[in-house]
């Protein structure tokens, strides 16, 4: 054998190697806060004192992770039978929503509530959506699942407008109808990825008030600065270009579905959009300047994303909190997690949750090859919760 072919053999296998990040063990979670009677009731009740085991052979691997992610979802994921709500906005909008009711009772004994609020282009037919409820339903939860105007193809639109990056009134207009049927439930809330922006976002803002039922929030996987989030992503580290490239087209792909609606020709001419720019946009900044920006009257891209980043309003959150980030999360880069470790670290009720692992809403684990149907995030998140829900329990035996 050639020692060209050697080289090309050896250098293959590195590459694999390096790939697999085979090389790498499992790790118990990193945690950043505070209050050490919170973080210890959410490490007990998420067994968070254990390692994180991602699948043996290719869990290690953050981009993996996040490619098996978007093209697989989870295994054998289950379908909840669920009910459907339709909502009549007051800007013309039709909100639709999904209500899963538990399987069995909390263990508090008492209503509880998951809101749900997916990440880009999701809704409650995702499949990370679908097992993550289908876990929480089992624990004793009843989760309602926001579903992005736009986001499902079967429900037309009846305005212009589709889901955009920071908009919290869909998500507040769906807790206010929840909170009508069961004024007595207790509700968390979680976001994935750009829900978790959402999510907390909706929990610090001072344009509306908090309901009262919700005690606590569970951000998943998210940037906290939309402005810094387009810096880095328009960099080709860590593959970033090339996720940006995916979410640039699935966004198109929603206006696609929606065309006769939210690019009719008497909303181009309204908002003076250009079909063609729009359709022909190579990343998210550009399609937002194109179409995004127009839609809601922001004057440039960058006041957009300002005032839609949870980060402009984190301070204001009165309620307890919990982030969760991967460490090896090949969209999200380390720096932008200072704004959670900053703000769990000076704030009581609040716990930062950084694992090795995990990738962007992967955290698959267990198997060699084949991991098990229930996540590593699917049983810490509902964990979570029944920290927060113990906590304000606790409170009221007090």
């Amino acid at each position: 054998m050639s020692p060209f072919i050697v080289a090309l053999i050896a250098f293959i296998f590195l590459l694999i190697f390096r790939i697999l990040n085979v090389a790498s063990q499992p790790q118990k979670p990193r945690l950043f806060f505070k209050d050490e009677k919170f973080a210890s009731r959410v490490v007990e009740m998420s067994d968070l004192n254990s390692p994180y085991i991602p699948t043996r052979v290719w869990g290690f691997s953050g981009h993996i992770q996040t490619v098996l992610h978007s093209l697989i979802g989870r295994m054998k994921c289950p379908w909840p039978i669920g009910e459907r709500t339709s909502v009549q906005l007051s800007d013309g909008a039709t909100l639709t929503y999904d209500m899963y009711q538990p399987l069995d009772l909390h263990t508090s004994g008492e209503d509880v509530t998951l809101v749900l609020c997916p990440g880009i282009c999701n809704s409650s037919e995702s499949i990370y959506i679908r097992t993550f409820v289908h876990h929480a339903q089992r624990k004793g939860y009843r989760c309602t699942v926001l579903n992005h105007i736009g986001a499902l193809k079967e429900i037309k639109l009846t305005s212009h407008r589709i889901f955009s990056y920071g908009c919290t009134k869909d998500l507040h207009s769906m807790v206010t109808h929840v909170l009508d049927r069961y004024p007595q439930t207790k509700v968390v809330t979680v976001g994935f990825s750009m829900g978790g922006n959402i999510v907390t976002k909706y929990l610090g803002e001072k344009t509306h008030d908090v309901p009262k039922n919700i005690v606590g929030g569970i951000s998943i996987c998210q940037g906290y600065d939309a402005l810094s989030t387009m810096q880095y992503m328009l960099l080709w580290a860590n593959f970033r270009r090339f996720y940006l490239y995916v979410m640039t087209e699935n966004m198109k792909r929603v206006l696609i579905a929606h065309h006769q609606g939210v690019l009719h020709e008497d909303v181009k001419n309204r908002f003076a959009l250009c079909e063609r720019t729009i359709l022909s946009a190579a990343t998210l900044p550009e399609f937002d300047e194109a179409y995004t920006r127009r839609i809601h009257g922001y004057e440039t891209i960058n006041e957009m994303y300002r005032h839609n980043s949870c980060s402009m309003h984190m301070e204001n959150i009165t309620v307890p909190m919990v982030f969760i980030n991967a460490h090896d999360d090949p969209i999200i880069p380390e720096s932008l997690l200072a704004w959670p470790k900053n703000y769990a670290e000076r704030r009581d009720k609040a716990v930062f949750i950084l694992s090795a692992h995990g990738g962007h809403l992967g955290f698959y684990e267990g198997g060699l090859f084949k991991p098990n149907p229930v996540t590593w995030l699917d049983r810490t998140a509902v964990g979570i919760a029944d920290a927060i829900i113990s906590d304000t329990h606790s409170k009221k035996i007090q």
